[in-house]
């Protein structure tokens, strides 16, 4: 049914809805009309509106100071009223009861659908920064899918009378082609990716334009990108440029990798000499402690002996000074000089107490060096390193030495009662030294 019996006049529809399958912006028209009237765009207030889940209804109402809309998001399957329809509300009146048109036009928006552009860039140069002399030549493919989340941002930025969707895609596929080209030209340079090894990242690129791709998008279109898809980067390897890059490259990678393996040589040398010098150092201190202690053991054997000859001077002379006062010689007449004799006796009994308690405590220390058993004798080995003999070393020392790698199983030890030099690890007493340790790589010749 029309407003005005006559659908030439311009009717309209008692119900508006969209029956379109695959659209992104569809103009609704009374009877399919395809020209745009003022009587076409007349809408009874009151009619039905059915808008489905993933779709939006756009309701432009041309005004004197600029258009205005109302957004009806689906699912909507009631009349047209003012409680639905905010800015309707001030432009129908009460005029007719509620049944007075108002001019309008309406657009549906698919929300729910996925639109796909297949895109590809003809060849085009990327140059590696070390090597800006050679442009190589590169194509990509791909796709994008998109569709629409923001639509107050999109029909700002779309003009919705006479939409074509393919005149929109090639206007994103003509954006996209540049944006991708750009971006894959500063890859080598800004995300530190040669050229030659591109074709091996290209997920990584992908995921570089991905995130610049989709604000460009948004802002240019007012559409969301819900996948990019970088399928190929096609290198044209039979250019001259490409083969030229592939030649230095490589000279550059050999010379590197010479460059490398030398210092790594040379650490390695360095290493070793530290770790000699290091060895040798300590078995020097080792034998310069062991000397020392051996020197300081001597010299107080040698200062006991020293005082016991010292007292027993001092009490041989007390002695005989005593004898010669009592045989009269030391007084006149042959008499004996009774202070003299004191003196004599006072100093008798004090050398005589000394002694007695020098030899009390020479006697406590023999019973006690006998009431004592020796100690066992400590195992101890010489050691061969680099032609050199260094020791003797005991077990605890020996795996302090298996530690620090400065002693293996293959050094030469020997010890008292051996008939010849063998290798630490064929000594079933130095299996305990290598226990818990692990053995450094033999050095190089």
């Amino acid at each position: 049914m029309g407003l005005f019996g006559n659908k030439s006049e311009g009717g309209f529809l008692d119900v508006i809805r969209c029956d379109e399958q695959e659209y992104l912006i569809h103009k609704w028209r009374p009877s399919g009309e395809a020209n745009t009237t003022k009587k076409e765009n007349a809408i009874r207030y009151g009619s039905s509106l059915k808008v489905n889940a993933g779709e939006l209804a756009v309701f432009v109402y041309k005004q004197k100071d600029g258009s205005v809309q109302d957004f009806i998001e689906g699912p909507f399957d009631h009349k047209i009223k003012t409680a639905n329809f905010p800015v309707l509300s001030n432009i129908v009146g009460a005029a007719f009861g509620g049944e007075s048109p108002f001019q309008a036009e309406i657009y549906f928006i698919n929300l729910a659908g996925n639109n796909q552009i297949r895109f590809g860039v003809p060849y085009f140069n990327v140059y590696d920064p070390r090597f800006l002399d050679f442009g190589v030549p590169v194509a990509a493919r791909g796709t994008i899918t998109f569709n629409i989340t923001d639509y107050k941002s999109f029909i700002k930025l779309t003009r919705l009378i006479n939409f074509e969707l393919d005149d929109f895609k090639e206007s994103i596929k003509d954006a996209l082609i540049k944006n991708v080209k750009g971006i894959i030209t500063s890859i080598p340079e800004s995300n530190n990716i040669p050229v030659l090894q591109m074709e091996r990242k290209i997920l990584e690129i992908n995921d570089l334009i991905n995130t610049r791709l989709k604000d460009a998008l948004e802002n240019d279109f007012g559409v969301n990108l819900k996948r990019f898809d970088l399928a190929t980067l096609d290198f044209d390897k039979e250019s001259e440029e490409y083969q030229k890059l592939i030649k230095v490259t490589r000279e550059q990678q050999e010379k590197t990798t010479v460059a490398q393996t030398d210092v790594g040589i040379k650490n390695l040398e360095d290493t070793q000499r530290i770790n000699a010098e290091n060895m040798q150092e300590t078995l020097k201190i080792q034998r310069e402690e062991m000397q020392r202690a051996q020197k300081l053991t001597t010299e107080s054997q040698n200062m006991s002996a020293h005082q016991l000859n010292q007292q027993t001077e001092v009490a041989k002379t007390a002695a005989d000074s005593l004898g010669k006062m009592g045989s009269g010689g030391g007084g006149a007449g042959g008499t004996m000089d009774p202070g003299s004799m004191m003196a004599s006796m006072a100093m008798g009994g004090a050398v005589g107490s000394g002694m007695a308690g020098m030899m009390g405590n020479m006697m406590s220390g023999m019973n006690q060096h006998q009431n004592t058993p020796p100690p066992a004798p400590a195992v101890s080995y010489m050691v061969a390193n680099n032609g050199q003999q260094a020791g003797p070393f005991t077990l605890d020392q020996l795996k302090q030495f298996a530690a620090s790698g400065e002693f293996t199983k293959q050094t030469h030890v020997w010890k008292q009662g051996m008939d010849n030099w063998q290798q630490a690890g064929d000594v079933q007493e130095l299996a305990s030294v290598f226990m818990g340790s692990t053995q450094p790589p033999p050095p190089t010749p």
